[in-house]
């Protein structure tokens, strides 16, 4: 799985003119699955994201993770995070995780959080035309990938 994260001092997604979902101080994660990728890489990624220290303290150096600050999370599922661009001019999509079962961990990664942040928790409609606005903080971004994950914690193939 694949999330960028942007730090933000607040952000909201709409779909057909309509508010999905609105946070204030959080991060706003835009959120991917890989053909590969299981619940397992899903409860990784949502522990690596709630718990990265990218909040700054009182000193101003990123001490803070989102649990930290009882910040809020807003997810919404962008596939294009798998965009494959190294050849031609069109992005080829083949390593992300096709639609029905990229729901599925997406919806499964929602449980996940809404179980930690609970009322913290917003999100957009999975393949949905979205709007997304933010105010980025800082700006501070960062990416998560799955590939990263340490071998040990990787269920067996």
């Amino acid at each position: 799985m694949r999330a960028f994260l942007q730090r933000v001092s607040e952000a909201s997604v709409h779909v057909q003119g309509q508010c999905a979902g609105r946070i204030g101080r959080g991060i706003l994660m835009l959120l991917a699955a890989g053909s590969s990728d299981t619940e397992t890489e899903c409860e990784w990624l949502l522990g690596r994201a709630v718990k990265l220290r990218i909040f700054e303290d009182d000193a101003g150096r990123m001490n803070h993770s989102l649990l930290d600050i009882q910040g809020s999370l807003l997810v919404v599922s962008q596939f294009t995070l798998y965009a494959d661009v190294t050849r031609g001019n069109r992005p080829g999509f083949s390593q992300a995780l096709h639609p029905e079962q990229a729901e599925r961990l997406y919806n499964f990664f929602l449980v996940g959080a809404k179980a930690i942040l609970g009322d913290r928790l917003q999100s957009g409609i999975f393949g949905a035309n979205m709007q997304v606005s933010l105010v980025n903080d800082g700006p501070a971004s960062f990416l998560l990938d799955s590939a990263a994950m340490p071998e040990r914690l990787k269920r067996p193939g």
